[in-house]
């Protein structure tokens, strides 16, 4: 029996029997974008083996399945099978395949703690967008749940919708930011990638579409891949969101959902005036469409506090789910997140939600009620970190880096970067071999698209963003054949 698979955000298409997964030869080749710019830094293929190993740790080709032939991805990619022969071999000795004799390769992720050859062990990330939590408030949050633990501990401890304690400060938080909200319109989550899969197993099937911004947060993408939907995309503009767009979008489409980042999106920070709001609010409204709206990173705000949630400018509020987390505003350590909604709507995630998990640890939810209580101290020392270290990178690529366009965005926990040329995969690959982990553009959207920019959070210390600045400089020179310019003390 055969039957095509539409992975959701790459838009490989597998061919399964059973037991296999083949790709789908040409949108592979489709999917490796411009793999050929690694071949000013070495060999071809080397190039190919390296945008094949990014696809496959972004999770845009899934570990087990199956690889095209070599000679029908050569023929594909119009190169010679020995360019393709060797990319396999180094793929293989690296570990992200498996052969067999006789059989096609299978994707795979390496053993733990093996280094691939020809690069370096990680000793900078820029994977993740996080700070690191601010530890004294953090543990005296965690001493007061220890204390306030004992009358939850004679039950049985599954709480579908949270504990008591949780659900009314977050409500208390909406309400003072303008959205009047009560506990009952409050489900807690295991984070907010938690709540994007809840809402999506619940209100989606197979095949659907959900309209997405592009770019967007990678987890997102991967969570309607999950669920088996298909983001269509509407592309940003260099200043922000394009309301036309979406409208003719969801109009002409009818997605059965939308995924909006509308508060310090990420990855390119901006965040949308109210004026804006107000219409989208109207559009969300006329077109009937249920929207996720992601508010995890809007307390990151920077130089500007953003305006009250999306939620309150829709005339029908059945239609919004807003999600929001701890992890940003306070520790990624704590996976703590939530939905609000309309009690119809979280009645029925909630009956879907067994199949899933029996809820948040308890301990975390009286935790995270307690540092919410605390984010009047703990919230404005954490934007002022994000600011010093947003002026401090900018200033770094201006010196290190100069033809690198950050975006405009000014909010959020990291730059979008527009480069000179569409090479973002290849540098990706060679910032891994210098030791540094850099997503490329292409994870934040659908379709490989996004080759010309990178994402540079920067929520890390100053020494390690300046290491950071200073692998990217030269992964660059190295797959663009220039030369980097002699270091520099850095004075800001």
């Amino acid at each position: 029996m055969h039957f095509n698979i539409q992975l959701a955000h790459t838009g490989l298409i597998m061919s399964t029997d059973m037991a296999a997964r083949t790709l789908d030869v040409d949108l592979l080749a489709r999917e490796l974008g411009n793999w050929r710019t690694s071949n000013q830094s070495g060999p071809a293929y080397l190039g190919l083996a390296d945008a094949i190993r990014l696809l496959i740790v972004d999770g845009r080709v899934p570990v087990g399945s199956r690889i095209p032939s070599e000679r029908a991805l050569a023929d594909s990619l119009r190169v010679s099978r020995t360019t393709v022969t060797a990319a396999f071999t180094q793929l293989r000795d690296d570990g992200y395949l498996h052969a067999r004799r006789g059989a096609r390769s299978i994707a795979a992720l390496p053993a733990a703690g093996h280094v691939p050859s020809g690069t370096t062990a990680p000793t900078v990330s820029l994977a993740a967008a996080a700070l690191s939590a601010p530890g004294t408030a953090v543990l005296e949050a965690f001493a007061e749940a220890a204390r306030d633990i004992a009358p939850y501990l004679r039950e049985p401890g599954h709480e579908l919708m949270g504990v008591g304690p949780l659900r009314a400060a977050i409500a208390e938080r909406y309400c003072s930011r303008g959205l009047p909200t009560d506990p009952s319109q409050i489900m807690v989550t295991s984070g907010a990638q938690h709540a994007i899969g809840l809402i999506l197993a619940s209100h989606t099937q197979p095949g659907d579409r959900v309209l997405v911004e592009q770019p967007t947060y990678h987890g997102a993408l991967a969570a309607i891949s999950t669920a088996g939907a298909r983001p269509v995309p509407v592309a940003l503009t260099e200043d922000g969101w394009e309301l036309d767009a979406v409208h003719a979008a969801l109009r002409q489409l009818a997605p059965s959902l939308a995924y909006l980042v509308p508060d310090s999106h990420n990855p390119t920070g901006f965040t949308m005036p109210t004026a804006e709001r107000k219409r989208l609010g109207q559009i969300i409204s006329d077109t009937r469409t249920r929207t996720i709206v992601d508010e995890s990173i809007a307390d990151m705000w920077i130089d500007e506090a953003p305006p009250e949630p999306l939620a309150a400018s829709v005339p029908r509020n059945d239609l919004v789910l807003t999600i929001g987390s701890m992890s940003k505003s306070f520790w990624g350590g704590l996976r703590v997140g939530w939905i609000r909604a309309e009690r119809g709507t979280l009645a029925t995630i909630a009956a879907i939600r067994p199949s899933v998990d029996l809820g948040t640890p308890i301990l975390e939810q009286l935790a995270a009620a307690k540092l919410l209580a605390m984010r009047t101290d703990v919230l404005p020392e954490r934007r002022e970190i994000l600011r010093v270290r947003r002026e401090f990178l900018v200033a770094l690529l201006a010196r290190e880096l100069p033809d690198w366009q950050p975006g405009h965005g000014r909010g959020g926990m990291s730059l979008w970067v527009k480069l000179p040329a569409p090479m973002s995969t290849a540098l990706s690959a060679a910032a891994m071999r210098l030791g540094l982990d850099v997503p490329a553009g292409p994870r934040f959207g659908v379709d490989g698209t996004l080759e010309r920019f990178i994402r540079l959070p920067y929520a890390l210390p100053e020494p390690e963003l300046e290491e950071a600045v200073r692998l990217l400089s030269r992964a660059w020179h190295s797959i663009t054949g220039t030369l980097s310019a002699a270091p520099q003390t850095l004075v800001v």
